[in-house]
């Protein structure tokens, strides 16, 4: 199959040989929302901390006699069913929340996502993508002459002064190849791939 090639004036020009192994293959929702949601809760880490009945500092003296009242019973403050209570299953911060998924299954995934991208039209390869140097002005003139708004550039290699230059712009994201995650590329409103970074991807992906 060929995508095709995106130039510096935003025109499209003559399409790139891909491999249909890759670009080319069936649209998969449920894998890829798998591996999304994998790929969200791998990211997580456990920061929080609440308390127990034990850790909370309550008085341990009974609120008021045990019958008479003609309320509830109750032993201590601390109690769960209290306001300011300890909670029954507290988080901690040794809560795991990482999700296991097969590298063919990610792998099918991420060939799922590109060959969608490649059938909306919303990935494309490019020459060269570099700025003169890491100035976001540079790169946002850049972006909007090549008519694009929101664009991840997947590279072989990051250009430091490309990296630096993108930092500053929430719309534009730049990663190597072997970085690419599944979020990023459905997040971004098209996708770049530099000439040279297409058969390492492929080469992943196989």
């Amino acid at each position: 199959m060929e995508l095709k090639l995106l130039q510096a004036d935003g025109k499209l020009g003559a399409g790139v040989a891909a491999s249909p192994e890759v670009f080319e293959r069936e649209y998969n929702e449920a894998l890829i929302h798998q591996i999304v949601v994998a790929y969200q809760a791998n990211a997580r880490s456990g920061n929080r901390a609440q308390k127990d009945r034990e850790q909370v500092k309550h008085t341990t003296k009974k609120p008021w006699r045990q019958k008479g009242t003609g309320r509830a019973r109750a032993g201590m403050s601390s109690s769960p069913l209290w306001r300011g209570g300890g909670r029954i299953f507290p988080n901690s911060p040794e809560e795991n929340f990482s999700q296991k998924v097969n590298k063919k299954m990610y792998r099918a995934g991420m060939r799922s996502i590109f060959s969608q991208l490649a059938r909306e039209g919303r990935l494309n390869i490019v020459e060269s993508f570099s700025v003169d140097a890491p100035k976001t002005k540079l790169l946002a003139e850049k972006v909007k002459a090549m008519g694009l708004e929101s664009v991840l550039i997947i590279s072989d290699k990051v250009d430091e002064n490309l990296y630096l230059a993108s930092r500053n712009l929430h719309k534009v994201g730049v990663v190597e190849a072997q970085h690419a995650d599944p979020l990023s590329l459905i997040h971004f409103q098209k996708v770049l791939i530099l000439k040279s970074a297409v058969a390492q991807i492929e080469e992943m992906l196989k």
